[in-house]
């Protein structure tokens, strides 16, 4: 008999299909600061890191050191290309409108971030205060932190909770936070290794769509 196991979302790339404008978001920003060259490609190194990961990532890949004091352009810069032109991912709302059970979203994000994007895509109604962000632990991902985090929230065992991630370095954290790990390749970034560097990363499945989705938790023996 199908019973109920939390199921915990990463929301850029997973949720809504955030990537893509954040990385513009990224290039805009160095590029207003005399730093250019932060293109997707380099960007795309650095998806489900948090922020000041991203930053140091670029710094080592590019050698711009990003201004400390400028933070806060980032996020001011994603924020306007979100409210004119986030949206979910394809067949997610359908998706969420029938799952059964807990679920909550774990993501490197801020707070902030992930509520206006919820807000926005109309998402937010599907997970009610269940929000939890790298801000809130020590480590962000690859390291299991989060996850755990989330998993003790949801007052769960992490071995019942099954992870939707789009990233290598978010699957990484869910298998070390010893959890179901399911690839997700549906977002507008995904490009011709990532299912197979999903899979490197220690996915157990790996889907391209939301239909996908619920057949891997029907195998897992979950109602969705």
């Amino acid at each position: 008999m199908a019973r109920s196991r939390p199921i915990i979302f990463d929301c850029d790339g997973v949720l809504v299909d955030s990537e893509p404008l954040a990385a513009r978001a990224y290039e805009r920003v160095y590029d207003k600061h005399g730093m250019p060259g932060v293109n997707t490609g380099i960007i795309a190194q650095c998806i489900g890191m948090k922020q000041s990961d991203i930053i140091a990532k670029i710094g080592d890949l590019t050698g711009h050191q990003f201004p400390a004091t400028a933070d806060g352009d980032i996020w001011a810069e994603t924020k306007v290309l979100f409210s004119q032109e986030l949206k979910p991912t394809l067949g997610i709302t359908a998706f969420l409108a029938t799952l059964v059970g807990d679920r909550c979203v774990a993501s490197s994000s801020s707070v902030e971030r992930i509520n206006h994007s919820l807000a926005v895509t109309g998402l937010a109604r599907f997970f009610g205060d269940a929000i939890y962000s790298s801000s809130m632990v020590k480590n962000g991902k690859p390291a299991p932190d989060i996850f755990l985090f989330a998993a003790d929230k949801m007052d769960s065992n992490p071995a019942d909770c099954i992870v939707i991630e789009d990233s290598p370095f978010g699957i990484q954290g869910a298998v070390a936070a010893g959890m179901t790990a399911i690839g997700y390749t549906g977002g507008g970034h995904t490009y011709a290794e990532h299912s197979a560097r999903l899979t490197a990363a220690g996915a157990d499945f790996v889907c391209a769509d939301w239909h996908d989705v619920s057949r891997q938790l029907s195998r897992l023996g979950v109602p969705a």
